[in-house]
């Protein structure tokens, strides 16, 4: 990409996708300088992004992305794009392996932490669980145990071309907001959290856009999540609307009760005592909270909410998602 042609971009031109694709391979592959990669990302970062640069920089990601077959499950994942400075614990994780023990099919996207204590790959490997590229042991996880772990840094390389000048700069860029659109298993399902609500707009177009199903959410006191704390705008592929603690069976929660633990080891701990039923109330209502929302985004209209909440009480009650967690350990 020519020097005048950033210039343009710096001074206020709209992209096209096509457009935002070429300019992701063209930073990536090294084709534009340090300064003007920084330059850049800090216009985009001020200015804010549109649908067609998420859209391209995302569909560039998952083309230098290494392929993964799946054998052709219908997956969902459920990931959070980080970033809202909460520091609540491993939400997400929690609720893969709950979805999992009701019998729906897991690819969870991941990575360490970007934005947090301890990120969904750093409390997986504490669990016991092994991380890999490797094809055959992912679809050997999904058959055996309805789930698999697909950790970023595995499938995307390209992204180590970046990753020191995006520590240089030391804010978040276009590449924080890119975790759940660039999953290589292309899951059919998409339960997300995203850091504010302009995103949670542009995630929807996206999502729409390219015919997937998907609930994204985002808690209206800042949380990447259902926090419980507050409302919840949930945006889906078929209406958006807010849902309130009351409506998901809770009481107000404080931000106390999701604060994260602080090591990774600790993390590990929380996550086997929600599966154990020895976790605190408020741990469990916020996991099968954000775990019956993810089962009504792959049952859609077939079932409601209340329903989708009892489907994920009786997989954390009867033991059945502990058990994922069980069968998984140590498999390779």
């Amino acid at each position: 990409m020519s020097t005048p042609a950033i210039h343009e971009i710096i001074a206020g031109r709209a992209l096209s996708v096509e457009e935002s694709k070429q300019l992701t391979y063209a930073i990536i592959n090294g084709a534009i300088a340090p300064a003007q990669i920084a330059a850049l990302l800090t216009t985009f970062a001020v200015r804010g992004i549109d649908v067609d640069v998420l859209d391209g920089f995302s569909q560039a990601v998952l083309e230098l992305a290494r392929p993964l077959d799946l054998g052709g499950r219908e997956c969902i994942d459920v990931c959070g794009t980080g970033g809202d400075g909460k520091g609540s614990f491993n939400i997400s994780t929690t609720v893969a392996f709950i979805l999992a023990g009701a019998g729906y099919a897991v690819a969870k996207h991941g990575n360490v932490a970007v934005s947090s204590a301890c990120g969904s790959s750093n409390v997986l490997q504490q669990l016991g669980i092994t991380l890999s590229e490797d094809a055959s042991y992912l679809r050997r996880l999904l058959d055996l145990h309805n789930i698999c772990f697909i950790h970023a840094p595995l499938f995307h390389p390209a992204f180590k071309q970046v990753a020191s000048l995006r520590k240089e700069l030391g804010f978040r860029t276009i590449f924080n907001a890119l975790g759940p659109l660039i999953n290589p298993a292309r899951v059919a399902y998409q339960y997300t959290g995203v850091y504010n609500l302009e995103l949670q707009r542009l995630y929807a177009y996206l999502l729409r856009r390219r015919g997937q199903k998907f609930a994204v959410v985002h808690s209206l006191d800042g949380y990447d999540e259902i926090s419980l704390t507050a409302p919840t705008r949930v945006v889906a592929h078929c209406g958006t609307w807010e849902l309130s603690p009351h409506q998901l069976q809770s009481p107000i929660l404080v931000a106390e009760d999701l604060t994260a633990p602080v090591t990774p080891q600790e993390s590990a701990q929380l996550i086997e005592r929600i599966l154990t039923g020895n976790a605190t109330a408020s741990q469990r209502k916020v996991v099968i909270a954000n775990a019956a929302v993810a089962i009504w985004c792959y049952e859609g209209a077939r079932n409601d909410l209340a329903h989708c909440k009892a489907i994920a009480d009786e997989s954390l009650i009867s033991g059945s998602a502990y058990r994922v967690l069980q069968g998984c350990r140590g498999l390779l």
